[in-house]
C-alpha cells in the first residue's frame, strides 16, 4: 500500500539542488518524488515498506538536511537574518572597488592595494555561501549553481591576485580603463570578483523576500481559524484553546467572533462573512440545522454550534492542504527545465574550458580568454530556470485561495488551457439546490402566505420549510395548534381558529386566468406544472390559492455562463431531472444543449462521449452523483458546498457557492499559466543570448553577474503580477 511522505528540505540554493534530490529519492524502488527548490519541500510517493527516516537519510547523503513537517506550519525564517547582513557588509565593502575600477581619474597611487583589502572580505565572507554550497556538493561529485559562481568569483580573485604580486598590477601608478569586454595586459578584476559577489547575494536576498511575499496568501489562509473558542460544558461557559475542541463539542460564537470550527447551527440566528474564506463579501444568514464553517465571522446574534469537523478535517484545513499540494507541482514545461537544469552545469563548465582553450588557441591573450571563461561561468546559472514555475505557482494558488478557488495541481493549470467544452449539473450548481417559493395564485397572496407558512414552520419537509422561510420575510408568523402530518399527501393545522390545510395540487388554466398575483419577481424561466412543485391551500374546507415551489436558479448563473462562452468554453447541462425542468432552467441561463434524465453512471458517458468526439471537457458538479463524471472529466470543478466524495474527485474546489467562480477559476488558471511559460520563455532566451556573448569576450564578468541575478528577480516580479488578479 502506498502513502505520502512530505519533508521540508535545508540547503538547496538553486534549481539544480532540487534536480539532485528528486532524483536520488526517485532511485529508491517504488518512490516517485517532486521537490520544489521555491517553497523548499519534498513530496514522495513511497511502497508502506519506506519511512520518512529512509528519505531523510538520502537527502543527507546527498548534502541538505531534511525534516518531517511540523505540527503548526513554521513561519519561514527571515531572510534578513544573516543574509542581510552579509548583503549589507559585502554592498558597503563592493561600492568604492567598483567605483575606482569603473573611473580611471580616482585610480590613485596603489588604488588596486585599497581595493584588495576590501574585496577580499567581500569574496571570503560575502561569497562563503556559495564557496561552502559548492565544497559540499563536490564531496558528492556533483555540480550546481555555486559551483559556477564560487569558480567564477575565485578565478577572478585569484587572477587579481597573480597580477598583482607576481605581474606588474601592483606596480605604483598601474591604471586600467574600465571595460564591459576584457581588458589588456596585467589586468586585474577585483571589481568582478567583489562585483558579481554581492550582486548574487542581492539576487539571492530579494528572491528569498519574494518568495517570502509568494506564499503569504497560504500563510493567511493558515492563519485565518480562531485562536481560542468558549465551549458549554455541564451549563457552564469555559474558554479553551480552539485546537483542543473536540467533534460533538457545543461552543458558543458571539457577535464579532469567528466561528470556531466547522459545525452544525444548534440554535440562535445570524449572518456570517464569509469574505476571508470565500472572498465572497455579502454575509450568509444562518439558523438552527444550517452547516457552518471554522474562521467564518459572525456578523449578527449569538449563535450556538455544535462541532462536526475539527483539525486536520476542517474546512480551512482541507484548503490550505490542497493549495500546499499545488505549489508543490510541476507542469510538463518545468519538467523540461527541470532536466535541462540537471545537465546545465557541467555543460556551462565544459563551454567554460573551451572558451579559454579557443581564445588562448586562437592568440587572443591570456587576458582575454579568462574574462570570456569567467564570464561564462557566472552569467549560466540557471536560477531562473529552477524559478519560472514555483514562484507562479505559490502566488496563483495563493490569491486563488483568497478568492474562494482551490487549485489541486499544475495539471489542472495546463487542462484549464485545453477545454473547449464544460458539462454542468444542475441541482446545486446552476441552481441553488434548494426549494424555494417563485410564484403564488391567490386573491391575496400575502394573508395566503402568512397562514400557509405559520402551519408549515412545524414541518421538516424541504418544501414546508421554503414556504416558512418565505413567510417569514414578511413578519412574525402565528403560532399553529393542532399539527398533524400525512406523508406523501401533507400537513394541516389550526391557525387563528382556521383550520389551514396544504396538500399537493394544481390550478388548472381557469383557475389561474385573472387570479395570477406574482409575490415577488419568479427566479425561474416561465414556471409551469411540470417545471414546479405545487402546492394547493384550503382554509376551513375552501381552496384558497396556489403556490408554486421550484428549485431556485442562482442569479449568478446566466452572466457566469455567458462569461465561459467569451471563455471559448461551450456550456451543456446534464441532469437527473425531468426534460420539461431542465429546459425551463437552461433557458433562463442561456444554454442551448440539455441531457435530461441522466442517471449517475449516465454522466460520466455524457463525457466520454464528448471526448470521443475530441473535446476537452471541463466537468462542474457538487454532489456523490457527479463525482464519477468530474474523475471523468479532463477538469472536474467541484463546488465547495457540494460532497467530500466531488471535492476529492475534482482538480479545482470552487469554494465560492457560486457559478461565477467557476469562471475566475478558469481565469487565474490561464493566466498563471501564461505567467508560467512567459517566465520559461524568457529564462531560456536570456541563456541563448547571454552565453555567445560571454563566450565571444563582449561581457564584462561583473555585468554577466548583474544580468544573471537580474534575470533571477525579472522571473519572481514577473510572478508576484498574479497577485493584482481581480475576480470577475
Amino acid at each position: 500500500m502506498e502513502r505520502v511522505i512530505e519533508l521540508e528540505i535545508g540547503g538547496m540554493t538553486c534549481a539544480s539542488c532540487a534536480s539532485r534530490i528528486e532524483k536520488k529519492l526517485n532511485r529508491l524502488d517504488g518512490v516517485t518524488a517532486t521537490v520544489n527548490y521555491a517553497t523548499e519541500k519534498a513530496r514522495a510517493t513511497v511502497p508502506a515498506a519506506l519511512t520518512a527516516r529512509d528519505l531523510i537519510e538520502v537527502v543527507e547523503k546527498t548534502g541538505y538536511t531534511a525534516a518531517e513537517p511540523t505540527p503548526e506550519p513554521a513561519q519561514r525564517a527571515d531572510p534578513r537574518d544573516p543574509l542581510r547582513d552579509r548583503l549589507l557588509i559585502s554592498l558597503a565593502l563592493s561600492i568604492p572597488v567598483v567605483v575606482l575600477a569603473m573611473v580611471p581619474a580616482w585610480q590613485f597611487t596603489y588604488w588596486q592595494w585599497l581595493s584588495l583589502v576590501l574585496a577580499a572580505p567581500v569574496v571570503v565572507y560575502g561569497g562563503w555561501p556559495f564557496h561552502r554550497a559548492a565544497f559540499v556538493n563536490l564531496r558528492h561529485g556533483a555540480a550546481t549553481m555555486d559551483t559556477l559562481v564560487s569558480i567564477g568569483t575565485l578565478a577572478a580573485f585569484g587572477w587579481s591576485l597573480w597580477a598583482l604580486f607576481l605581474g606588474d598590477a601592483g606596480l605604483p601608478g598601474m591604471t586600467h580603463p574600465f571595460s564591459l569586454t576584457a581588458r589588456d595586459g596585467d589586468a586585474i578584476y577585483l571589481e568582478a570578483a567583489a562585483g558579481v559577489t554581492t550582486f548574487l547575494l542581492a539576487g539571492r536576498y530579494l528572491e528569498a523576500r519574494a518568495k517570502r511575499r509568494a506564499g503569504d496568501a497560504l500563510r493567511s489562509l493558515l492563519e485565518l481559524g480562531a485562536k481560542s473558542v468558549t465551549v458549554l460544558w455541564e451549563g457552564a461557559e469555559r474558554e479553551i484553546p480552539a485546537a483542543d475542541l473536540r467533534v460533538d463539542d457545543v461552543f458558543l460564537v458571539r457577535p464579532g467572533e469567528k466561528v470556531g470550527t466547522d459545525g452544525v447551527v444548534v440554535d440562535g440566528v445570524s449572518a456570517l462573512d464569509q469574505s476571508l474564506l470565500t472572498g465572497e463579501s455579502v454575509p450568509v444568514e444562518v439558523r438552527p440545522g444550517d452547516q457552518v464553517t471554522g474562521a467564518t465571522v459572525n456578523a449578527g446574534g449569538r449563535l450556538t454550534v455544535r462541532a462536526t469537523r475539527v483539525g486536520a478535517d476542517t474546512q480551512l484545513a482541507q484548503m490550505a492542504k490542497l493549495v500546499e499540494e499545488a505549489q508543490t507541482g510541476k507542469a510538463a514545461v518545468q519538467r523540461l527545465a527541470d532536466r535541462i537544469a540537471a545537465v546545465f552545469v557541467p555543460v556551462v563548465i565544459a563551454l567554460a574550458i573551451a572558451t579559454l582553450g579557443f581564445w588562448l588557441g586562437t592568440g587572443g591573450g591570456a587576458t582575454a580568454a579568462f574574462t570570456a571563461a569567467v564570464a561564462v561561468l557566472i552569467i549560466a546559472c540557471p536560477c531562473a530556470l529552477g524559478l519560472a514555475t514555483p514562484t507562479a505557482l505559490l502566488v496563483g494558488t495563493g490569491r486563488g485561495a483568497q478568492l474562494g478557488i482551490l487549485i489541486r495541481g499544475v495539471e489542472a493549470l495546463e487542462s484549464t488551457r485545453k477545454a473547449d467544452t464544460i458539462v454542468l449539473d444542475k441541482t446545486g450548481t446552476v441552481t441553488t439546490g434548494r426549494m424555494s417559493l417563485v410564484a403564488a395564485v391567490a386573491g391575496d397572496p400575502d394573508d395566503l402566505l402568512r397562514l400557509a407558512g405559520a402551519v408549515e414552520a412545524a414541518s421538516e419537509h424541504p418544501l414546508g420549510r421554503a414556504i416558512t422561510a418565505t413567510a417569514r420575510e414578511n413578519g412574525e408568523l402565528p403560532p399553529v395548534t393542532d399539527f398533524h402530518a400525512t406523508a406523501g399527501v401533507g400537513v394541516r393545522g389550526r391557525v387563528e381558529g382556521a383550520l389551514v390545510e396544504i396538500a399537493a395540487g394544481r390550478p388548472d388554466e381557469q383557475q389561474m386566468t385573472g387570479a395570477t398575483v406574482p409575490l415577488f419577481e419568479v427566479k425561474t424561466a416561465k414556471v409551469t406544472a411540470d417545471a414546479a412543485t405545487w402546492v394547493e391551500v384550503r382554509v376551513d374546507g375552501v381552496p384558497r390559492g396556489w403556490l408554486a415551489l421550484a428549485d431556485a436558479v442562482r442569479p449568478s448563473s446566466a452572466p457566469a455562463i455567458a462569461a465561459l462562452r467569451r471563455l471559448g468554453l461551450e456550456p451543456m447541462l446534464v441532469t437527473g431531472d425531468a426534460p420539461a425542468v431542465a429546459e425551463a432552467v437552461a433557458a433562463e441561463v442561456g444554454i442551448t444543449q440539455v441531457y435530461a434524465g441522466v442517471l449517475p453512471a449516465g454522466k460520466v458517458d455524457v463525457v466520454k462521449r464528448l471526448q470521443s468526439e475530441g473535446r476537452a471537457v471541463a466537468m462542474v458538479g457538487d454532489g456523490v452523483n457527479d463525482a464519477a463524471a468530474l474523475a471523468q472529466a479532463d477538469l472536474g470543478l467541484a463546488m465547495g458546498a457540494g460532497t467530500d466524495v466531488a471535492i476529492q474527485a475534482s482538480d479545482l474546489t470552487l469554494v465560492r457557492d457560486d457559478l461565477t467562480a467557476a469562471v475566475d477559476a478558469v481565469r487565474l488558471s490561464r493566466r498563471t499559466l501564461a505567467i508560467i511559460r512567459g517566465n520559461l520563455f524568457w529564462a531560456f532566451a536570456y541563456n541563448v543570448a547571454a552565453l555567445p556573448l560571454a563566450a565571444a569576450g563582449l561581457l564584462n564578468p561583473m555585468i554577466a553577474g548583474a544580468a544573471m541575478a537580474l534575470s533571477s528577480i525579472f522571473v519572481v516580479l514577473n510572478s508576484l503580477r498574479l497577485r493584482t488578479f481581480k475576480a470577475a
